[in-house]
């Protein structure tokens, strides 16, 4: 029995996420689906990270186990037919490895949460960055960041109905760049909490606007309480964009 690595791009605004869920469609689906619309065949799919309501991917990685070898091109393009026009497209199918497991197997995952800083209202970005009309200082709010760096216990920016058994983790990168109107949030890590991201983008601009000092965001850390975690940022700016093997 064959397993594929798929390399996978999808626009999350139609889902319910991910994963596969009772009161709407999800990502997971839409490629189930397609698989055994070419190959008959009902894989459930492996993933590197379970996207939310609304978050998009650009280097989602899954796994399929399917009983006959198909030709990796050929179970690509066979995938990618059956899923038109929904827009979730595989970018790459390969065999994986001995022992690869989308999930388990991952070394790193890397999110861009995305902020149009602008007066005027969205018309191309709209659904894929998050409009913020007053202005924000990004390099108060990266050097902000740096103080969440290393290994903390992320209580404060974890939704509550978090199943991961620990709130500790290590936050490898959380950068903010300006590019004219567009504020960029990198974020890297091992794995990340659920909403940890979305909840540290929302707090970050409350620096960038000045509501909050780097002393503020670090004491919301500290203080391991999710009532004092900013407005939580809307899952349209959110992608996924890279997971390291």
């Amino acid at each position: 029995m064959p397993r594929y690595r798929l390399t996978v791009e999808y626009d999350g605004g139609p889902y319910q996420g991910w994963q596969r869920q009772a009161n709407g469609p999800s990502v997971q689906q839409a490629i189930e689906e397609a698989i055994f619309k070419f190959s008959q065949e009902s894989p459930s799919l492996g993933v590197a990270g379970r996207t939310d309501s609304g978050v998009h991917a650009t280097g989602q990685v899954a796994h399929a186990d399917l009983d006959r070898d198909w030709e990796p091109n050929r179970f690509k393009e066979a995938v990618n037919f059956h899923l038109k026009p929904q827009p979730v497209v595989l970018l790459d199918v390969s065999y994986a490895p001995e022992g690869f497991d989308a999930r388990f197997s991952a070394k790193g995952r890397h999110y861009r949460y995305r902020i149009i800083n602008r007066r005027p209202p969205l018309a191309i970005d709209a659904g894929r960055a998050w409009h913020v009309k007053h202005p924000l200082d990004a390099e108060a709010m990266h050097e902000a960041a740096q103080l969440l760096l290393g290994t903390h216990d992320f209580t404060t920016f974890r939704h509550a109905r978090c199943q991961a058994k620990s709130p500790v983790k290590t936050m490898d990168r959380l950068d903010v760049e300006r590019h004219g109107d567009e504020v960029l949030i990198y974020a890297s890590s091992r794995s990340f909490l659920h909403n940890q991201v979305r909840s540290l983008a929302g707090s970050l601009v409350l620096v960038g606007d000045g509501r909050w000092s780097a002393v503020d965001l670090k004491d919301a850390l500290d203080a391991k309480d999710r009532t004092r975690c900013g407005p939580v940022a809307p899952a349209d700016g959110l992608t996924l964009y890279k997971v390291d093997y």
